[in-house]
């Protein structure tokens, strides 16, 4: 199995690359993230690489770092997710904002894909809220994919409220999903206070639901 690719860039399509690698072209499928990522064609380029074998084709899938290959796999793990689909939705949103989606239960971020709609947004977020504590979750991050960065005091703020939850023996992954929730409702330079006053309630109301 093909792990990963280092060679020159032969070219670049809408759907992947083409490495050359010792005179060999392997066309590696990648999201757009990965291909704005790559330098021109001539240059040297290293890809991660995930091989998928099936019985009428071998498709190679190509990513930029190993954030983005390892929530490929996790995405796949979800029913009605395919690689295509896989895909698309890290060409819709990065790997750091896509985990604060699912870990905050943002259905309305993974709609923003193409191919995904209400019904696999929400299978998406509740099969994956579990899986995605065992990724990195962003100590920074925007709090929504296509939002712009935060200032400093926000991502502080964040960070700040996320521990202070933590101290109260709450889970990272909950932690942080319940203060980005709290961020998004409450706004641009919201205070700390506020961020964990609202992150008890937003994880308050997640426990009242059946």
């Amino acid at each position: 199995m093909i792990a990963r690719l280092s060679g020159i860039l032969d070219s670049v399509g809408s759907e992947g690359a083409v490495i050359d690698v010792g005179g060999v072209g392997y066309l590696a499928f990648c999201s757009a993230r990965t291909l704005s990522a790559l330098p021109r064609p001539g240059a040297a380029v290293r890809l991660l690489i995930e091989t998928h074998v099936r019985e009428d084709h071998i498709h190679l899938y190509g990513f930029i770092d190993a954030a983005e290959r390892d929530w490929f796999r996790l995405l796949l793990t979800v029913q009605g997710v395919g690689a295509r689909l896989a895909l698309a939705i890290l060409s819709a949103i990065a790997p750091d904002a896509l985990t604060v989606a699912i870990v905050a239960q943002d259905r309305a971020v993974l709609a923003r894909a193409d191919g995904v709609g209400p019904r696999l947004a929400a299978r998406i977020v509740n099969e994956l809220r579990d899986k995605a504590g065992g990724l990195a979750l962003p100590s920074a991050a925007p709090i929504a994919a296509g939002a712009a960065p935060a200032g400093a005091g926000d991502t502080g703020a964040i960070a700040d409220a996320v521990s202070a939850l933590e101290n109260l023996k709450i889970g990272r992954a909950e932690a942080y999903g319940a203060v980005a929730a709290a961020a998004r409702r409450l706004g641009h330079g919201a205070a700390v206070e506020a961020l964990i006053t609202a992150g008890l309630q937003e994880l308050g109301k997640r426990a009242a639901v059946p």
